[in-house]
């Protein structure tokens, strides 16, 4: 028994150490300084601030993705801005008259104003445009509008009953298809500490700056955390990914580290998207123990199958990268997903992603858990029932077709003649009204590089993101204009899904999308988060029924702004000054790429001669489509988004725009009878044209010998004065004896097909082939 715990007893002497005077007018005058401290104006406790994130600032960044592709890069590259900037310097001085000059005249333009309608009068002022436009329309013009408006009135009506008899079916198969969603009790989804959270998903959410849980969050994370499929729908901005992200990091706390494996599949439609979504998810999962690997084209093969071989909890990928590793990296497979995701799965459920997506769904388990998020989501059961839910919940927070409460819509008319002055008017109003944190949507690549080229020369700071861009350019453009170091972004619809960029107060669309769901992503890059914002779009002739969607579903202001004539005038000289050094800018361009690719083929080739035998060591890489099935997946896609636009390649479509109105009216309103009839006197007229055509002649008469003998009687038919009664016959003769040659011709047809099956008929002594013996016998 040692190792006891001494007590003081009461006769021992115990020496006390007194501390000098001195020593106690210190560290009270001490005190008396710390509290004499200025306390810190600055500082803020967690719950009081905003995003405030360690590192780079912001809520993701692409930081190891940039650093992963350098790493690989060996090439520098001539950036489109070396160009421009050296063009702009060469014709700096010899131009510098003609600047002072138009910069006068820009001083007593820019005092024009534009003039903005609320989208009230909005018909009104394209009623008087077009009476200034059109001064040649008459009363007949006018009737025909009068009875086109009464025919539309019709098919509303009708349409309308029909949509009422489709909805009482669809609401009955969707009652059947999806499960009710379970109750939560609202006052456990007021906060995040009070959602049964673990502390470190806590902190990691507290670290982004989120304090309280948006309506798609507030519902979603419990029932994603009881493990039920889930199809979610909310507005742009609204927090999607955190919605997702945070019920899965809180499940895989839980998982067993025994052994390391895959239990997560993030899919998503695009290189950019997943790498953002890749970086929220490290910032949320910043202080556990998950591991996290992003699959997207781009990026390094090698360095991807590195990750795989480590068994990361969560893999975010594009699809076709995925299948990549799929079928050629060793030892990959998805048999132990246990939860799949979908970010934007409307996109993902289009014709284009529809071979890839069903090969993915093939591969993964049945027994999973499947979640599909987008603010366009779909609840369309035909296209869900291929990804195998198992009565999934449906959680729609707003409208699939809902646009963000506090976004400003503006609308600029571009009449059919003047499609040519859209690049003066988007010159306009980036130079004029909107001047920084403006993205511009395209529909093509070339129109986006072709404007960044324009404002360059006009000294506009913009950088494009599109296709044709390499991974590294496409994500230092989105951290360029992240960061505020570039005014502009001039993309494609590359940009218009899911990136989450703060701050943006204006979206331009140059071109309006096809499809609204388009145009409800391409508006949701502003107004996020409650914040304000402002959507312009040129609208065409052929924008119409995008436009009226976009004002029917709109809950905010709809205005029409009208941009002056000499201010446009004014920004077309400009821009057709340009046109010589924007033909200089884009060959000295393309000599650039023609050297960079030269360079890549030599390296390409050094490498093959130096690592010959290891490449060949290699087994060749597979793909579940052949070539052809690659090519007709692709028609079959191009087909279906031509149908969903209301494209058509049919003749008789594209023959109804040479028709005036009324007889494309007439067309749309015969019966299927009718139609019938209309084919069958067509096909009569044919045959009656042919039956007059002289025969061609075939062979020469050959001279007879007996040609004094007397001549055999004719057996056939002595042929009738030619007349105009006898030119007329009964189109049922003709349709007759049409049907009696063509039968004819089928019996000639198959005694033909019937002698080369059996062959000709040769001597006893002839040599007989085996196959032949055995047909006939």
């Amino acid at each position: 028994m040692s190792d006891f715990i001494m007590t003081i007893d009461e006769d021992e002497d115990i020496q006390v150490y007194e501390s000098d005077d001195n020593e106690i007018e210190e560290t009270k005058s001490k005190k008396k300084n710390n509290k004499n401290k200025e306390i810190n104006s600055s500082f803020k406790f967690d719950i009081d601030k905003d995003i405030a994130l360690g590192g780079s600032g912001h809520p993701w960044d692409f930081t190891q993705a940039k650093a992963a592709l350098k790493k690989h890069s060996t090439q520098a590259q001539v950036s489109i801005d070396e160009i421009i900037e050296r063009k702009r310097n060469q014709n700096k001085n010899n131009d510098s008259n003609d600047e002072e000059d138009d910069d006068s005249i820009g001083d007593e333009n820019d005092d024009d104003e534009d003039d903005i309608i609320d989208g009230e009068d909005e018909d009104e002022e394209d009623d008087n445009d077009d009476d200034d436009d059109d001064d040649g329309d008459t009363d007949e013009s006018e009737s025909e509008s009068d009875e086109e408006d009464e025919v539309s009135e019709q098919k509303k009506d009708e349409e309308e009953n029909e949509e009422e008899d489709e909805d009482i079916v669809q609401q009955k198969r969707k009652a059947a298809y999806f499960a009710p969603a379970p109750e939560v009790n609202e006052d456990l989804t007021e906060t995040f500490t009070t959602m049964s959270l673990s502390r470190p998903i806590l902190k990691g959410i507290s670290n982004l700056g989120f304090v309280k849980p948006t309506p798609i969050q507030a519902r979603a994370i419990p029932i994603a955390m009881q493990g039920l499929d889930i199809c979610g729908s909310a507005t742009t901005g609204s927090g999607k990914t955190a919605a997702f992200v945070i019920p899965i990091l809180e499940r895989l706390l839980y998982r067993p580290k025994a052994i390391p494996t895959t239990r997560v599949l993030i899919l998503v439609p695009t290189r950019e998207l997943g790498a953002q979504v890749h970086s929220v998810a490290q910032n949320l999962a910043k202080f556990t123990d998950i591991q996290f690997s992003l699959l997207v084209g781009g990026l390094s093969s090698n360095a991807q199958k590195a990750e795989l071989r480590r068994r990361p909890d969560v893999i975010i990928a594009t699809p076709g990268r995925l299948i990549d590793h799929i079928r050629n990296s060793v030892s990959f497979t998805l048999e132990t997903i246990e939860i799949l995701i979908m970010d934007e799965a409307d996109r993902m459920l289009e014709e284009g992603f529809a071979a890839e997506l069903n090969e993915i769904i093939k591969n993964c388990p049945k027994g999973r858990q499947t979640m599909l998020f987008s603010a366009t989501m779909t609840d369309n059961i035909d296209q869900l029932v291929k990804l195998s839910l198992n009565r999934p919940v449906r959680l729609f927070v707003n409208s699939n077709n809902a646009i963000a409460n506090n976004l400003i819509q503006e609308f600029i008319r571009i009449r059919q003649h003047r499609e040519e002055d859209r690049p003066a008017i988007l010159a306009a109003l980036c130079s004029r009204t909107y001047k920084s944190e403006t993205i511009i949507f395209f529909r093509s690549k070339a129109a986006a590089h072709y404007m960044k080229i324009v404002f360059g020369l006009l000294g506009l700071n913009a950088t494009e993101l599109h296709g044709n861009l390499t991974q590294l350019q496409r994500l230092e453009s989105l951290e360029s204009f992240r960061d505020r170091k570039t005014d502009f972004l001039l993309a494609t619809d590359l940009a218009s899904r899911g990136l989450d960029i703060a701050g943006i107060k204006t979206v331009i669309n140059y071109d309006m999308p096809q499809l609204y769901q388009q145009y409800v992503h391409r508006v949701g890059r502003t107004a996020r988060a409650d914040q304000g914002g402002r959507a312009v779009s040129l609208i065409g002739e052929a924008d119409r029924k995008v436009l009226k969607l976009a004002i029917k579903n709109s809950t905010s202001e709809v205005k029409h702004r009208i941009i002056p004539s000499a201010v446009i005038a004014k920004y077309k000289t400009k821009i057709n000054g340009f046109k010589n050094q924007i033909k200089e800018i884009l060959d000295e361009e393309k000599e650039e790429k023609a050297i960079r690719i030269a360079e890549m083929e030599a390296n390409k080739a050094t490498n093959i001669l130096k690592y010959q035998e290891e490449i060949n060591s290699r087994p060749a890489k597979t793909w579940f489509q052949t070539e052809k099935e690659k090519k007709l997946a692709k028609e079959i896609g191009k087909a279906k988004y031509d149908e969903l636009v209301g494209v058509s390649g049919n003749k008789d479509k594209q023959n109804k725009k040479d028709l005036n109105r009324n007889k494309k009216r007439r067309l749309e309103a015969l019966s299927e009878a009718d139609r019938e009839a209309i084919k069958e006197q067509q096909y009569i007229v044919r045959e009656a044209k042919r039956a007059k055509k002289p025969k061609k002649i075939t062979y020469m008469p050959t001279p007879n010998p007996n040609a004094n003998s007397k001549p055999k009687p004719n057996k056939k038919k002595a042929v009738k004065s030619a007349g105009f009664e006898n030119e007329i016959k009964s189109t049922s003769e003709i349709k007759n004896k049409a049907s009696s040659n063509k039968e004819g011709n089928r019996e000639t047809r198959e005694i033909k097909k019937e002698r080369k099956r059996l062959g000709k008929k040769k001597s006893v002594k002839a040599f007989k082939s085996k196959s032949k013996y055995k047909r006939r016998h």
